[in-house]
C-alpha cells in the first residue's frame, strides 16, 4: 500500500516550499488528483480537482500543471496522437507502454536504471541527458476481446459458408 494522503500532502508541502512556490488548495488538490489518477490528460484532471475545489477554474488547473511540471513535480509527456498525459513519477527514468486498444497506460523501467537507457547510433554533438519511449500494443485485456471477437467472426463465417443442410433424407 502507497503513502497516505496526509504524509503525501506534508512532502508535497515541502518540496513546493524548497521551488518557492506557496502551499496552496489548488496545488495539492492538483497532486491529489494526478497521484490518483496516473497518467490522465489535463481535462480529466480537471474534472478529478472540481471533486474537492467545484470553483476552480480549468484555466487554473492548467496554469498549476505547467507549474508543477516546470518545477518537476509532475511529469508531462504526450504519445502520437493523444493529449498530453501528466503523472507524479518523476525521479527515475522510466518508459511508457500504450495500448492502442483502449488507451491504457503503463509504465515500463528503464532497462539500464539510469539516463540516458538508450544510446543513438548518432548524437550530433549533443550530449543526451534522457531517452522517452513510448512502447504501443495490445494489453492483455484488449488481446482477449479481439480473440474474442476473431472467434465470433470464425463461427459466423462458418455458418454462412457452410454446405447446405438436406433435412429428411435418409442416410444410403
Amino acid at each position: 500500500m502507497g503513502e497516505s494522503l496526509e504524509s503525501l500532502h506534508a512532502r508535497w508541502s515541502g518540496e513546493l516550499r524548497a521551488h518557492g512556490r506557496r502551499v496552496t488548495r489548488q496545488r495539492l488538490a492538483v497532486l491529489t488528483a494526478v497521484h490518483q489518477h496516473q497518467h490522465s490528460p489535463a481535462e480529466d484532471i480537471v474534472t478529478f480537482v472540481r471533486k474537492d475545489l467545484p470553483n476552480i477554474t480549468v484555466q487554473s488547473v492548467y496554469v498549476v500543471l505547467a507549474d508543477l511540471t516546470e518545477i518537476e513535480m509532475l511529469r508531462k509527456f504526450q504519445p502520437p496522437n493523444t493529449p498530453a498525459l501528466y503523472e507524479t513519477r518523476t525521479t527515475d527514468n522510466h518508459h511508457h507502454a500504450l495500448c492502442i486498444g483502449c488507451g491504457r497506460v503503463e509504465d515500463v523501467d528503464c532497462a539500464l536504471g539510469e539516463a540516458p537507457c538508450l544510446t543513438p547510433s548518432e548524437s550530433h554533438g549533443m550530449t543526451i541527458i534522457a531517452a522517452d519511449v513510448v512502447f504501443r500494443g495490445l494489453c492483455a485485456a484488449c488481446q482477449q476481446q479481439a480473440h474474442a471477437e476473431d472467434s465470433e467472426e470464425s463461427t459466423e463465417r462458418a455458418k454462412t459458408t457452410a454446405p447446405p443442410q438436406v433435412s429428411g433424407l435418409a442416410p444410403r
